[in-house]
């Protein structure tokens, strides 16, 4: 499980390699992440928007932003938490994701919450120690 807070949002992710929708011969992996976004704050606030940098073993970075997450743009009272399953692709058998959520308060001001990395790791990455 991977945690960070910012500006009393604390986002915890937990990654889960999905064995049964990746094709490893084919160069498709695929994973899950579940994430909990919880209000550790005094103030109400809504998740606006996502951005995610995934980055393939090889380096290549995909690029994704947009609306709220799993279509859903939730509000979260004081002690409040929003927990989702979502998921991604990637062609090489490792890697690793980060973002960031964008985040209003009930006075309309808009802030940066961290979402921390994390790594996706399958058995079929082979790493050599020598």
């Amino acid at each position: 499980m991977y945690s960070e807070v910012t500006n009393s949002i604390k986002i915890s992710v937990d990654p889960t390699f999905m064995e049964d929708q990746s094709e490893p011969e084919d160069f498709h992996f695929v994973w899950a992440y579940h994430i909990c976004i919880e209000n550790q704050g005094d103030d109400t606030v809504q998740l606006m928007r996502r951005h995610w940098h995934i980055t393939d073993s090889q380096g290549r970075i995909h690029e994704v932003r947009g609306e709220g997450v799993v279509g859903e743009q939730p509000v979260l009272e004081p002690g409040e938490s929003f927990e989702y399953t979502s998921g991604t692709p990637l062609a090489t058998p490792s890697g690793f994701m980060v973002g960031s959520y964008q985040m209003v308060d009930k006075e309309g001001a808009s802030f940066s919450v961290s979402v921390p990395a994390f790594s996706l790791d399958s058995p079929h990455d082979l790493t050599l120690v020598s």
